[in-house]
């Protein structure tokens, strides 16, 4: 049993494009969806689409490439189960000196750190990528 779905998620993201894998299947989530939509949008996977019905749905996670070579460079899980890391949008910071990018839980959604400084809000810090 897996208690941080979120993690799992982005680490078989990860590891899937260091094996050069192309589409990866994960159990369906709402909040899954959100983050994946997330990460077509900031441009690290191509597509994320539900897949099934009821208990056999599933989330399938197709993979983008150039090269040869995997979008994803690295994550690194912030927020924990058993250790919630919340911040204000004056403490929401660049990742990477611009080349990554935080991923939030907010009142509005789930946003990158951009988004959410334009939004003016904060929230639960998820994971950073680059």
């Amino acid at each position: 049993m897996v208690s941080d779905t979120v993690g799992d998620f982005i680490i078989q993201l990860k590891n899937a494009g260091m094996v050069g894998k192309h589409t990866v299947p994960v159990p369906y989530s709402k909040l899954k969806h959100a983050i994946a939509n997330k990460l077509v949008e900031s441009g690290y996977i191509e597509t994320a689409q539900a897949k099934g019905k009821d208990v056999q749905k599933t989330l399938e996670v197709t993979l983008k490439y150039d090269n040869g070579s995997h979008f994803i460079n690295g994550v690194k899980r912030i927020s924990k189960p058993g250790r919630r890391l919340y911040t204000k949008v004056a403490d929401i910071y660049p990742v990477k000196f611009g080349k990554g990018h935080m991923i939030l839980s907010t009142p509005a959604g789930i946003l990158t750190e951009e988004e959410a400084r334009k939004a003016n809000v904060g929230g639960e810090q998820l994971f950073i990528i680059w």
